[in-house]
């Protein structure tokens, strides 16, 4: 890899490379070892095109669930299937993986700065900040940012735009799928609201079950499907609508394996 050169946003992709393996080699037994990731569905990411997929998922914590993202991509495209054994994946990286992410979060600190440079579209978001409700209007550059990371390669991005469950999807979401036709890859995480702290980067508890079930790209027609239209299949296909609710309410937000398999029949039946 040539020394100086840079990704689409000016990151140096020796650094950023050498920043992906050491959180990587950190990071890998908190999903294998303390606690334990639980894949499904890993064998699509191996038929996905380089570029122009978006990953949308329900978030837990800030850093954690990118994190794991990133392993489970790389060790999928290395030839595993449903798991991150041997991590000699990291040595070869997928570079173009973006995340979308709150600037006010990435920059709370020494170690979320770090962490930007990983690949982060900050974003300011437009209806909360500095923990209180506001009515912003959306800045075209972290639209035009995101364009360009998905003309790139893959982004992640968490439609909620909070770690709170059962949160409404932000229509922003749904306006930059009808803007670039990507690929629509949705995930459901779980467990790391009890591995973690908010922040994702201190373990609270072990022996915690983690999963991550990646789900078959959604079905859009761009030319029928309206934002309210594309909202609604985001909210089911990342099991964040209401009717969830009925299968696993808050207080006990997926609690035991057991729970998990009950909200997995619930969406296959469903």
């Amino acid at each position: 890899m040539d020394l100086f050169k840079q990704d689409i946003f000016g990151k140096n992709l020796f650094l950023k490379k050498t920043l992906f393996q050491m959180v990587g080699l950190f990071s890998h037994r908190r999903y294998r070892g303390f606690n334990e990731l639980q894949i499904e569905g890993s064998e699509i990411i191996r038929d996905l095109p380089d570029n122009n997929v978006l990953f949308v998922s329900n978030h837990q914590t800030y850093f954690a669930d990118v994190v794991a993202m990133v392993h489970v991509f790389n060790a999928a495209l290395s030839g595993r299937v449903d798991n991150i054994k041997d991590i000699g994946y990291l040595w070869r990286p997928k570079m173009n993986i973006y995340y979308v992410a709150a600037k006010e979060t990435m920059r709370s600190g020494m170690l979320p700065k770090i962490m930007e440079y990983g690949g982060s579209i900050s974003i300011e978001r437009t209806w909360r900040e500095k923990g209180k409700d506001v009515n912003k209007q959306v800045k075209m550059s972290d639209v035009s940012s995101i364009t360009r990371a998905l003309q790139d390669g893959w982004v992640i991005t968490f439609p909620q735009g909070t770690t709170t469950p059962f949160k409404p999807i932000r229509r922003g979401t749904a306006h930059i799928i009808q803007k670039n036709k990507p690929i629509v890859v949705p995930i459901v995480i779980d467990g790391f609201r009890r591995s973690f702290d908010k922040k994702g980067l201190l373990i609270k508890k072990r022996g915690i079950l983690q999963s991550m079930v990646i789900k078959k790209p959604l079905e859009i027609d761009y030319e029928k499907d309206d934002v309210k239209s594309i909202v609604q299949k985001l909210e089911m296909a990342i099991e964040q609508h209401k009717s969830f609710l009925k299968v696993t309410p808050i207080k006990e937000y997926h609690k035991s394996e057991n729970e998990l398999n009950k909200k997995r029949e619930f969406w296959d039946t469903y």
